[in-house]
């Protein structure tokens, strides 16, 4: 019988240890629910709402089109939407709000950035080269090449143009607009696995083109 009542005590302080954690556990998911709701989104943590301002840079459409928000000048890590005027080879700096849908697209962020004003406009002084991906996946869809031709001139995302100064570079890209037909006529996927396109700023179009430096295609 002895037995017995120790072992009833025990059980009951270990039921009882048991709801005390639950209990804890319990405040501890109404206190992080309530800071969930309550806070901000992505890494800097930004309201709904919110309004910030952004650095853009000359790089429009490239691999490395980062934003950067300002004073700090730190990577936003999201997107920018609605910016309709912007053009290539120039810096802005803009106002934009953060916006987080209660109920996010399925396919789309689940947070962005939207375009209110333009506070500053410069012209990008240098000369570096940078790279675009002419390969890019959208959901639902699958992998598509970002090329497009009107009246004899290869286009990139935005129309902007693709110039060249080069013959073999000229070849590549009838080849890739041919295989660009196919996926789109025949609903099949691209030849290559990635189309890396070095670039500059075109000085005889600044604004409108980019001149191409290289093309490397990845099957």
């Amino acid at each position: 019988m002895k037995h017995i009542d120790l072992f009833e005590r025990y059980k009951t302080k270990i039921n009882k240890d048991f709801r005390s954690k639950r209990l804890y556990l319990f405040v501890f998911i109404l206190i992080f629910t309530g800071c969930s709701k309550d806070g901000g989104y992505g890494p800097y943590n930004l309201k709904n709402g919110q309004e910030v301002e952004v650095s853009v840079s000359h790089r429009y459409g490239a691999v490395n089109d980062d934003l950067l928000l300002v004073p700090k000048n730190r990577p936003a890590e999201m997107s920018l939407y609605y910016f309709e005027d912007r053009e290539p080879g120039f810096i802005y700096r803009v106002k934009a709000k953060m916006v987080a849908p209660e109920e996010p697209p399925q396919d789309g962020p689940s947070y962005y950035l939207t375009y209110i004003k333009t506070l500053d406009k410069k012209k990008y002084e240098g000369t570096e080269s940078f790279e675009l991906e002419l390969i890019q996946t959208y959901i639902p869809g699958g992998p598509m090449i970002v090329l497009s031709k009107e009246n004899g001139k290869y286009l990139f995302s935005s129309g902007i143009q693709l110039t060249y100064k080069d013959t073999n570079i000229e070849n590549q890209l009838a080849e890739i607009w041919k295989n660009s037909e196919e996926v789109r006529h025949n609903a099949t996927y691209p030849k290559w696995k990635s189309i890396r396109v070095t670039v500059s700023h075109d000085p005889d179009y600044f604004g409108k083109a980019y001149l191409i430096h290289g093309l490397k295609l990845t099957e």
